[in-house]
């Protein structure tokens, strides 16, 4: 009886195969009936060795027929990846300048797992449930347990509004400028007030307005790049604000220990199977509070810019990283750039040349725009408004997947239509955030 051995994708391993297969079939052979009445003896033994044989022979096609059921398995991979504002900061909970707000209000939040705005938060983020997620205005707490981890388990793993839990495994957070007191007068009002917008990002107490990701796949946290600390003077070319009267705005001295980054940029290297995707992540200022020097509108020029160079191959380049290592983003990298951008290449107030020369950038694919019938809605004589990612009519928020390692087949705003399933989610300001979920679905190459 011919034995029937299931086909297997064997690669550069099929000689190895070949070896296996001509064994057993040559052990077949001799343990035949025909063979062994003739030598009964030695039909023990024999047996013994064709059995032992067949099952080293399929657990070897298991082992390796896995792993290239794995490899074949990752190249098809889909893969969704996300960005969330949640305005999930202290302020967003009581009246905004109320005296003595902190993380600690939102910690309170957190651990009650009742807040209904979160709830419908997680609930948006379990009906789109994305792999990978940068979620801005997320206050830092230090302590994740009080932070990032209640989140997950307080509201992410509890289904919200029948929509099913979600569990992230991994996740990455960490310091930011936003509410880091500075001892200058940052905004020339003739007050040094340590917070605010004498902060060097603007913020009411450290670590507001900050972000976080979360992940289905592992962190390298070992490998993670962070710039909080760069200074905007060493951006060769940098955006220089001005007084009226032609002078500096900012003092040389003031000038010297100025970050660029209103909040921080990171660099994640998350690992899928044997792939490395760097999220790219940050939340530039808004290019707005400010006046006619327009100094938040150029740091939010110059914080896009930041990514431009980064993915840029320039081995000369300037960057430098926290710990003080220098040098960009190695050029065959897989990554996806994430957040709230603040800034639109045909709306708002920002230096549009900022955002349209990242989205033009050759190594980005930019060219499915997320799109919502929401948006569309909100802004009926808007053109744009089929594209916007705020409440407040702008396309703000940004997945932008590298050319390289990702075929792009979907993507969206998650903001329905008026009497659409779940459109009460976003009805108003106080249901959810004034940002929209923004996701892009790929097939990991």
């Amino acid at each position: 009886m011919q034995n029937r051995i299931p086909s297997v994708k064997t690669g550069g391993n099929s000689k190895r195969f070949s070896f296996y297969l001509h064994t057993l079939n040559i052990q077949t052979a001799l343990c035949s009936d025909n063979i062994l009445k003739f030598v009964p003896s030695t039909m023990q033994q024999c047996r013994f060795n064709f059995y032992m044989n067949k099952i080293f022979f399929i657990l070897s096609i298991l082992s390796t027929g896995a792993l290239f059921s794995q490899h074949d398995l990752q190249k098809n991979l889909e893969l969704t990846f996300a960005t969330y504002n949640v305005s999930m900061e202290s302020e967003n909970y009581f009246p905004r300048g109320t005296k003595g707000n902190s993380e600690q209000v939102l910690i309170n939040e957190l651990e009650s797992g009742n807040n209904a705005q979160i709830r419908n938060i997680a609930q948006i983020i379990q009906t789109v449930r994305p792999d990978v997620i940068l979620l801005n205005e997320f206050d830092y707490i230090k302590n994740p347990e009080l932070g990032v981890k209640a989140f997950i388990k307080n509201y992410l793993k509890v289904g919200q509004g029948g929509a099913t839990a979600i569990d992230y495994p991994y996740y990455y957070h960490s310091t930011v400028n936003t509410g880091q007191s500075s001892p200058y007068d940052l905004n020339n009002d003739g007050k040094s007030e340590n917070f605010g917008s004498d902060a060097w990002g603007f913020g009411m107490y450290p670590g507001q307005y900050a972000m976080m990701i979360l992940s289905k796949y592992p962190i390298d946290v070992k490998a993670v790049r962070t710039f909080q600390h760069f200074k905007w003077k060493d951006m060769p070319g940098a955006l220089l604000t001005k007084k009226p009267d032609g002078s500096d705005w900012y003092s040389k001295e003031v000038w010297s220990q100025f970050p660029l980054s209103s909040k921080s940029h990171w660099d994640v290297p998350v690992q899928i199977g044997n792939k490395t995707v760097h999220i790219l992540a940050s939340h530039p200022t808004p290019a707005s509070f400010d006046g006619a020097e327009d100094r938040n509108g150029k740091r939010n020029h110059d914080e896009i810019r930041f990514w431009k160079d980064y993915i840029s191959d320039n081995s000369t380049s300037y960057i430098y990283d926290d710990k003080g290592v220098k040098g960009v983003l190695p050029s065959n990298s897989q990554f996806v750039l994430l957040g709230d951008q603040n800034a639109s290449p045909v709306e708002g107030n920002a230096i549009s040349e900022g955002i349209k020369s990242l989205l033009a950038h050759p190594k980005i694919n930019s060219d499915l725009i997320p799109a919502s019938k929401g948006g569309a809605e909100h802004s009926p004589q808007n053109p744009f408004g089929i594209n916007h990612t705020a409440f407040w009519r702008m396309r703000a928020d940004y997945v932008l997947p590298s050319k390289l390692g990702f075929k792009v087949i979907n993507s969206g705003v998650f903001w329905p239509a008026k009497g659409e399933p779940m459109s009460e989610l976003v009805e108003k300001r106080e249901s959810s955030s004034d940002h929209r979920l923004v996701w892009v679905k790929v097939i990991l190459e």
